[in-house]
């Protein structure tokens, strides 16, 4: 699974650059995310925008992640197309999630870590 993070003093990015999270890579995308984020306290944003399928495996990592990072970090998503979307609107996850139409425009002064 091939993850990258953008960073600056308040907030991670971290961008899923595969087209699919499903249950081949679901595992190993639990994780990335945790080795990404597991010794910090800032926000986390993922960039969804180049996935364009996601399975239920893949949908129950995204909620692991969530849940790895407590419940005062929550895990925001950005970027969703119409079939990733689809499927967090169709399982409810839409409103576990705070969900923004894309990256934030900040990001591309933010600092790159692979």
């Amino acid at each position: 699974m091939q993850l990258d993070c953008t960073q600056t003093p308040d907030l991670i990015i971290v961008h899923v650059r595969d087209a699919r999270i499903d249950a081949a890579g679901a595992i190993d995308f639990k994780d990335r995310m945790r080795d990404l984020t597991v010794a910090d306290t800032r926000r986390v944003i993922l960039d969804l925008s180049q996935v364009t399928f996601i399975d239920s495996s893949g949908l129950g990592a995204v909620v692991a992640v969530r849940k790895s990072l407590g419940p005062d970090r929550p895990l925001e998503l950005a970027g969703l197309n119409p079939a990733v979307e689809k499927v967090f609107h169709l399982t409810r996850m839409n409103s576990v999630f705070i969900i923004h139409p894309a990256v934030p425009a900040l990001a591309g002064s933010f600092r790159d870590v692979v």
